[in-house]
């Protein structure tokens, strides 16, 4: 058996310049971080009549690739046709469909996995571009490169997207003090609304080519070189004025990607003393970030109850084997 496990992230600021309509035109680029919640999946040698056994949300017994339903796994294996019969099995520590990047993290995961089997060691760049090729250009969706980078790579980083389709990876290193005080000063709640991402980016992305959401998207590139500095500086109450200015930017750019329920959630947190937040991800539901200082906390989680609150720690590995069995000797 074999066991990989790839991080979920949060998306600070930036997002959306890291679709094609925009990177192409302008450089792009956002700040993340992946935590410590997780996709895991174990693969091994499967003796049954069905060539793959699949078990994530449902269970598929499949003779060949081309019956295999879900599409991440059937693209994957398309690359890696050799290799069965196996059996997969995936778990994850949150939903999909809630703003943390599951699908990339999924992708990322499954072929590094995938790798090992071979024998093969792969560099996460590679990780991270096989996973995009997967997910934009053979499944055509309609999403943005930066979560292939964070669950490959991990860590907090300053990610940019260059003209000619090019990524830089920059990691961020801040002092032990700064880096665990905005840790505890960021706060995530669910809001009990799970959404696909494809057709909010899609509207995005078509938005883009207008000169006012451009505008607004390079504005957002401009805040994501002023968190880096006040983060670097430690003024994090900055970085939270940051996150808000952004989120006043980001729900512009596409119809679905806040509505009134989400818009009365985050004034409460607003009013409780946070600083500023923003929905993670796409839009449309999810969880919700915001950053507000110790002396607030416990007011912001009155005020945002019955919501449940997403505990979580800065991760700084990226994807990784967590176990290998040797099956021969099986």
């Amino acid at each position: 058996m074999i066991i990989t496990r790839t991080p979920y992230r949060i998306s600070f600021v930036g997002g959306g310049t890291d679709l094609e309509p925009f990177y192409s035109r302008h450089q792009g680029a956002v700040i993340s971080t992946s935590i410590n919640k997780f996709i895991y999946i174990s693969s091994h040698k499967f003796f049954d009549k069905f060539k793959y056994r699949l078990k994530y949300s449902e269970t598929e017994n499949c003779n060949s690739i081309a019956e295999i339903r879900h599409p991440l796994f059937r693209e994957v294996m398309t690359i890696f046709p050799d290799n069965g019969p196996l059996e997969f099995s995936s778990n994850g520590d949150v939903p999909s469909g809630t703003g943390l990047g599951s699908s990339s993290a999924f992708t990322v995961c499954l072929l590094h996995n995938m790798h090992v089997r071979n024998g093969e060691y792969v560099p996460k760049e590679k990780l991270a571009e096989e996973a995009i090729d997967i997910e934009i250009v053979r499944l055509k969706e309609p999403i943005g490169k930066q979560d292939h980078y964070a669950a490959a790579f991990g860590g907090l980083n300053v990610i940019k997207f260059n003209l000619d389709g090019s990524v830089n990876v920059e990691p961020m290193h801040l002092n032990r003090s700064t880096s665990l005080e905005l840790q505890s000063n960021l706060h995530i709640f669910f809001t009990g609304q799970q959404r696909q991402a494809s057709g909010i980016l899609s509207e995005q992305s078509h938005n883009t080519r207008s000169r006012d959401k451009t505008d607004m998207l390079l504005r957002m590139v401009e805040l994501v070189w002023k968190s880096r500095d006040v983060l670097h500086s430690g003024d994090l109450a900055a970085f939270g004025e940051v996150l808000h200015e952004n989120w006043l930017l980001k729900k512009q750019l596409a119809s679905g990607i806040t509505n009134p329920e989400i818009d009365a959630m985050y004034a409460r947190g607003l009013a409780a003393g946070a600083i500023g937040g923003k929905l993670l991800g796409a839009g449309g539901g999810g969880f919700l970030l915001f950053y507000c200082e110790k002396e607030k906390a416990q007011k912001l989680e009155e005020a945002m109850k019955p919501l449940p609150r997403l505990s979580f720690k800065f991760e700084q590995e990226g994807s990784r084997v967590i176990f290998v069995g040797d099956e021969h000797e099986q």
